[in-house]
């Protein structure tokens, strides 16, 4: 048995958030949607793609916060946080890690996410 990646990561948003999610993960990050398949879309939410991986926001009541975050790796940091800030993202820096500089923003749901460039 071998694990041989993540598939996709889930992040929660409210009911009737989708059009909120695709403005943040479409408009600002410049993800592609995808469609949910037909047996899911009942559910709502919206699916996107990053890399050969996906983020599915998925619709639950209550959203807790937490530090638990998706890493997503960028190739324009500074352009990406400038994007970010002037639609009024929260943003955070923290210490960078070895070999990569980064930063955290919250989307429109609480969801932490980091945004990491390597160096």
């Amino acid at each position: 048995m071998a694990i041989h990646g993540i598939a996709h990561v889930q992040l929660a948003i409210t009911p009737g958030g989708e059009d909120a999610a695709r403005a943040f993960f479409t408009g600002l990050l410049g993800l592609a949607e995808i469609a949910k398949p037909a047996s899911l879309a009942d559910r709502g939410g919206c699916w996107f793609e990053c890399g050969s991986q996906q983020i599915h926001c998925g619709v639950e009541d209550l959203i807790a916060p937490t530090r638990r975050h998706p890493a997503l790796l960028a190739d324009d940091l500074d352009g990406l946080r400038a994007r970010l800030e002037a639609a009024g993202t929260p943003l955070a820096t923290d210490g960078d890690l070895p070999g990569y500089r980064r930063f955290y923003a919250t989307d429109p749901f609480g969801n932490r996410i980091e945004f990491l460039e390597p160096v």
